[in-house]
């Protein structure tokens, strides 16, 4: 299969391309907020919609007269911005989106360079680990997997933690998976992130319990800092750096429990659970959100797609908790709190995750129609398992 596919690595600058690095974002901004504010002023006085090519000229008049200073970057990352601003308001025009906001200083900095590909071989060569960029040269990077293809675009950031990072993205062939016979049912939950119908549990690490202990500590001295000052931008990256440990290991949890599932099964079923409505329960929200179950189910439909293997999503007011998965004698209710069960009709003993988690498969792999059947007169969406 031929697909695009994203490829981000760690960049060390040194004390020269950093100074450089900061005249690239600092001009990006600038850019993408004059334009932003060009394009408001625009269509509230007249009605008039400003696209890309006209402020781009618009751009090149500015750099003559106003704003010479902006010739010290690279000319692409302008019109680069320029394009991911009418992107940003083709977005919001469909409903994909909110209306494009101002760049602050201290939050995340990119810049996308353009590489030419009629000198890309000396710019660029994955086997050798060389890139070169424009007014920043040599990049040391962390190649922490191997690339295939040739990237056309290269995205430089700056996360609020003060790290650099490296993004391309690569036509690259993937190879589908050797096909496999079995198919497993996936009930995602708090307790356990996923609990597949086999009985395996992969627990839930809580990140954001792990480390709420230091970042209450950091965050208490961070109200304490004077605003504006130094100290409180250090003090602001250190909560930074914090949060960025939550994220990367929430993020290679999820990794590896999606990775597991493709490599093991070839069907793999899923229930269409309401994260958003999940995040508006004042008691479960802050341990949904640690969860990232969206980014759980992003991940494994991605990589369905790449090794070929098959999802299949199950009706979420399908009663998959309060089921018996062995008679399909459905409960009256089954509260948060009740963890095991025991089926009043065929007396068998229920894991209240493993027997969701066996209904899921049930019916994602019987269809719709038996799923409708035994949604039967259920009238409330299932609680968060």
């Amino acid at each position: 299969m031929v697909t695009q596919r994203a490829y981000k690595f760690r960049f060390y600058p040194t004390p020269t391309q950093k100074r450089q690095l900061a005249i690239e974002f600092g001009h990006a901004r600038y850019v993408w907020n004059w334009a932003l504010e060009r394009r408001t002023k625009a269509y509230k006085a007249q009605g008039e919609s400003l696209n890309t090519i006209r402020l781009s000229r618009q751009l090149t008049v500015l750099k003559q007269t106003e704003c010479p200073w902006l010739s010290e970057a690279t000319a692409s990352c302008h019109t680069q911005k320029l394009r991911d601003q009418d992107r940003a308001f083709k977005n919001f025009f469909a409903g994909r989106g909110k209306y494009p906001r101002f760049k602050r200083r201290h939050q995340t900095q990119s810049v996308r360079y353009q590489l030419d590909q009629r000198h890309v071989a000396k710019n660029f060569n994955a086997e050798s680990k060389l890139l070169k960029l424009p007014k920043l040269g040599t990049l040391k990077l962390k190649w922490s997997q191997r690339m295939g293809g040739i990237p056309k675009m290269v995205t430089v950031s700056k996360d609020p933690a003060g790290r650099y990072f490296v993004s391309m993205a690569c036509e690259v062939e993937i190879a589908a998976l050797p096909a496999r016979k079995n198919a497993v049912g996936v009930d995602v939950g708090v307790k356990d992130v996923v609990v597949t119908s086999s009985g395996d549990k992969s627990g839930a690490p809580k990140y954001t319990y792990q480390y709420a202990r230091q970042l209450k500590k950091a965050q208490r001295r961070l109200s304490k800092k004077k605003k504006g000052s130094q100290r409180r931008r250090r003090q602001q990256q250190r909560v930074a750096r914090i949060h960025a440990r939550i994220a990367d290991s929430r993020r290679d949890f999820l990794n590896q429990q999606s990775s597991k599932l493709i490599n093991e099964n070839q069907v793999i079923c899923l229930e269409d659970l309401n994260i958003k409505g999940m995040l508006r329960n004042r008691r479960l929200s802050k341990a949904v959100a640690d969860c990232g179950l969206y980014e759980l189910r992003r991940q494994i439909e991605c990589k369905a797609k790449w090794y070929g293997r098959e999802v299949l999503i199950v009706d979420r007011w399908a009663p998959t908790s309060k089921r018996c998965s062995e008679c399909g004698t459905i409960q009256e209710s089954m509260p948060l709190k009740v963890r095991e069960w025991e089926c009043p009709d065929c007396g068998t003993e229920h894991d209240r995750d493993i027997n969701a988690a066996k209904n899921v498969l049930r019916w994602g792999t019987a269809g719709s129609a038996e799923t409708d059947k035994a949604r039967g007169a259920v009238k409330t969406p299932r609680a968060v398992a």
